[in-house]
C-alpha cells in the first residue's frame, strides 16, 4: 500500500494516523484490501481503532474521537453501555448458556415488544444481519405471489447479494433517465443473465406509478427504504400513492427500516407516514450493538415458512414424501440468538425513555452545523430525521433523491469529513451522522467548536 504525497488536508490525516497506516498495511498480508468488509475501507486508508467509551474512540495512534458513525448507526446508547453489559451477563448467568439452539421465551418476549412499535406486525422472524432480513422479506414475497422479480429504488442499499445489489451508486452516464433509471450492477460477479431488478425513481410519484403498473404482472414485491440512506426522506404524498398502488396491484411492499427502525422514531418511518407496509425489515439497533436481524409483517405471508414434518430440508423421511420444495425454507442456528435479544431488549427499554432527548440534541446539532455553514459562507444543509443525518454541501432547496446528491459538492464535504478528523469529530468521510444517548451537551459542544474551527479557519486554502 502505497501512500502517495498528501495535499492538505490529508497531510494532516497522515501524520496523525501513521500506526494506522502501519497496521493496515499489515493487515494486506492477510485480509484481501485489508479489510474484512468494503464498507470498512476508505481512502488513503482507514483509521484504526483500539478502544472505545460512550460517545468516544480511540485509535491505534492514541488519537480521541467523538464518534458519529456509532457503527454505522447501530450503537444506539454509545460504546459498551452498561445496561447492555448487565443484561448479557444477567440472561447468561440466569439461563446458564448463551445459546440453545431451541425455542426459548426471549424470542416471545422480544417479538412482542418490537409489536408494541410495529403494528404492521403480526408475526416475525429473526435472522442474523438486516441483509439477511431484506433477503427473507424478498424471498417471503416471491413464494407467496408465485412471481419472481422484485422492483427497487434507484440510490437504495438493501444488503450485498444478487437480487439488489444494482443502482445503489450508479455513474450517471450509465444510470439512464431520471424517470426510468437504468438496473446498474454494483458488484462483479453477479449473474449477469438473470432477472434484474426493476429501478424505480425515488420521491417521483407519477414516473414510478408508470413503471409499475407496466411491469405489475411480474413484479412479487417493491422494497424501498423510507428514507433513503438513512436521511433523505421520502415525500408524504409518495409514500400514500406507493402504497395505493401496491395495494391495487397486489403487489408486496416491503419497508427495509434496517438504518431507521428506532432511529427516525421508535416505530420506524412507518409511524411518521402512517403507512402500513406489508413486511418490515429490522437490523442494527436492534441488536444493541450485536448481529441481528427481523422481518415482520402480515400473518398470512410470515406463514408461509411455518415448519412441517415431512417439509425440512433437513428431514430424512421414511415415507420419501418430502415436501420440503412446498414451504419457504428459512433457518439458521443463530437466529434469535438468546444473549443478543437481551442486549437487543435492553436498548428498545432505554430508548423508550431517553428516545426524545436524543432526538432534541441531534436537532440542536444540525440547527448550529447549518448556522455556522451560513455565517461561513459554506453552502451546507444537515438533512435527515430523527437521531440520524447527514451533512449535504448545497444550495438548493431540496435533496429529493440519489441524483440530487450527486448535483451537491462532494468534494467539499470530503474535505470538511477529513478536517473534522483532525479536530477529533469522526464519521467515515461523506457518511451520515448517527446520534446516541452518550452524545450529551459536552459532545455537542466540542463538535460545534470543531465545525466552527473548520469552516472559518481550516478550509481556506486547502483542497483534496
Amino acid at each position: 500500500m502505497a501512500i502517495q504525497k498528501f495535499e492538505h488536508p490529508l497531510i494532516h490525516y497522515g501524520n496523525k494516523t501513521r500506526k494506522s497506516y502501519e497496521v493496515m498495511k499489515e493487515a494486506e498480508n492477510y485480509l484481501p484490501g485489508g479489510v474484512t468488509a468494503n464498507i470498512k475501507h476508505f481512502p488513503p486508508y482507514p483509521i484504526v481503532m483500539e478502544k472505545a467509551n460512550g460517545a468516544l474512540v480511540e485509535d491505534v495512534d492514541g488519537n480521541q474521537y467523538i464518534d458519529y458513525l456509532m457503527a454505522y448507526g447501530s450503537l444506539a446508547l454509545g460504546h459498551g453501555a452498561s445496561e447492555i453489559k448487565s443484561a448479557m451477563i444477567e440472561q447468561i448467568d440466569q439461563e446458564g448458556t448463551n445459546l440453545f439452539g431451541t425455542p426459548h421465551k426471549m424470542e416471545i418476549t422480544f417479538a412482542k415488544k418490537i409489536m408494541e412499535h410495529y403494528p404492521s406486525m403480526e408475526k416475525v422472524r429473526f435472522t442474523n444481519s438486516g441483509t439477511e432480513a431484506t433477503l427473507l422479506a424478498v424471498r417471503l414475497a416471491t413464494a407467496y405471489t408465485g412471481k419472481n422479480r422484485i422492483a427497487k429504488f434507484e440510490g437504495h442499499y438493501h444488503g450485498g447479494y444478487n437480487d439488489v445489489l444494482y443502482s445503489i451508486n450508479p455513474p450517471l452516464n450509465e444510470a439512464g433517465t431520471e424517470e426510468e433509471p437504468n438496473a446498474v450492477p454494483e458488484s462483479a460477479g453477479l449473474d449477469m443473465t438473470g432477472l434484474k431488478p426493476l429501478i424505480l425513481p425515488f420521491n417521483q410519484a407519477e414516473a414510478a406509478e408508470k413503471l409499475i403498473r407496466e411491469h405489475a404482472d411480474e413484479l412479487a414485491a417493491i422494497i424501498i427504504e423510507p428514507v433513503q440512506g438513512g436521511f433523505i426522506p421520502a415525500e408524504q404524498s409518495f409514500m400514500t400513492k406507493l402504497r395505493e398502488v401496491t395495494n391495487e396491484l397486489g403487489i408486496i411492499f416491503i419497508f427495509d427500516e434496517v438504518k431507521t427502525g428506532y432511529r427516525v422514531a421508535l416505530g420506524g418511518a412507518q409511524a411518521i407516514y402512517q403507512v402500513n407496509p406489508d413486511m418490515t425489515t429490522l437490523g442494527k439497533v436492534i441488536g444493541g450493538g450485536f448481529p441481528v436481524g427481523l422481518v415482520g409483517g402480515k400473518e398470512e405471508i410470515l406463514n408461509i415458512s411455518c415448519p412441517k414434518a415431512s417439509g425440512d430440508v433437513f428431514n430424512a423421511s421414511e415415507s420419501k414424501t418430502s415436501t420440503a420444495k412446498e414451504i419457504l425454507f428459512h433457518s439458521g442456528t443463530y437466529n434469535g440468538h438468546p444473549t443478543i435479544l437481551a442486549a437487543g431488549l435492553a436498548t428498545i427499554q432505554r430508548l423508550e425513555k431517553d428516545f426524545a432527548n436524543v432526538v432534541s440534541n441531534t436537532n440542536i446539532l444540525k440547527a448550529n452545523i447549518e448556522d455556522i455553514g451560513k455565517k461561513a459562507g459554506v453552502p451546507l444543509k444537515a438533512i435527515g430525521v430523527g437521531s440520524i443525518f447527514s451533512v449535504v454541501c448545497t444550495t438548493e432547496a431540496n435533496i429529493l433523491h440519489y441524483r440530487d446528491l450527486q448535483k451537491t459538492d462532494l468534494s467539499l464535504r470530503k474535505e470538511i469529513d477529513f478536517h473534522l478528523i483532525s479536530e477529533g469529530i469522526y464519521t467515515k468521510p461523506m457518511n451520515r451522522y448517527s446520534v446516541s444517548t452518550a452524545h450529551g451537551e459536552e459532545e455537542l459542544k466540542k463538535t460545534i467548536q470543531a465545525y466552527e474551527k473548520v469552516l472559518f479557519d481550516r478550509l481556506r486554502g486547502s483542497s483534496i
